[in-house]
């Protein structure tokens, strides 16, 4: 496996797929005995919508259970600390995107050490496209993009709506028995919580509930957890 040196840098050049590179951190550090602090996985993709974008996300699964198996690798159930550099590499993207018309996106994906997944996302008509004191963990997308760009803060997990699976909401809430809703949503949002505080430990970790995509019932239930 190819690797270059910047200082305290190592560039690894690697054929395989990226989520097949399980405990990279800890296999350099058996390799060469160099301690590794952060992982920064740089990776290249064709996005769903064909839409150009530059994306930088944390990665983890946490609302699958152990014996699932997630059809894009990664650990069910897991989720890895998000690394400090994406709140501020969101903003410098943002700058960047707007430079060449595309549009900065913040995703969730499927090492113990800090981890950031920096992505160009393409399509055929971009292929020549060459001190915070608070994480934020967000649930469900779109607009928190906004409060990550505008007020400076470290970004922690992003939990889409498909990461909050909920076993038949609908009847439990006819029955006013919100708490009784089954699936891993809990489960979720506590490996989300515990992984961000372990990525900031003298942060403050807030949640931002984006109510306009989610009942506004189990945002009341949400803002009950501890």
């Amino acid at each position: 496996m190819p690797s270059f040196v910047n200082r305290e840098v190592r560039l690894l050049k690697h054929d395989n797929s990226i989520v097949k590179e399980d405990h990279l951190d800890k296999r350099w550090e058996a390799a060469t005995g160099e301690v590794v602090d952060e992982v920064i996985f740089l990776g290249k993709h064709t996005a769903i919508s064909n839409r150009p974008a530059l994306t930088v996300h944390p990665i983890g699964v946490p609302h699958l259970r152990e014996d699932e198996v997630s059809p894009a690798g990664g650990k069910p159930g897991w989720a890895a600390p998000p690394n400090p550099r994406i709140g501020p590499w969101l903003r410098l993207l943002k700058t960047i995107a707007e430079s060449h018309n595309l549009l900065p996106e913040f995703e969730v994906t499927h090492v113990l050490s800090c981890i950031v997944y920096a992505n160009v996302t393409t399509s055929r008509q971009a292929e020549g496209l060459h001190h915070d004191t608070i994480a934020i963990l967000t649930l469900i997308p779109f607009r928190h993009r906004v409060s990550s760009i505008k007020y400076g803060i470290w970004v922690g997990h992003l939990i889409s709506g498909y990461s909050l699976p909920m076993e038949d909401p609908g009847q439990s809430k006819a029955q006013g028995d919100i708490k009784g809703v089954g699936g891993t949503w809990k489960q979720a949002i506590k490996v989300a919580f515990e992984t961000t505080s372990a990525a900031f430990p003298r942060g403050e970790v807030l949640a931002h509930l984006d109510n306009k995509s989610i009942d506004l019932d189990i945002v009341d239930e949400l803002l009950k957890i501890n």
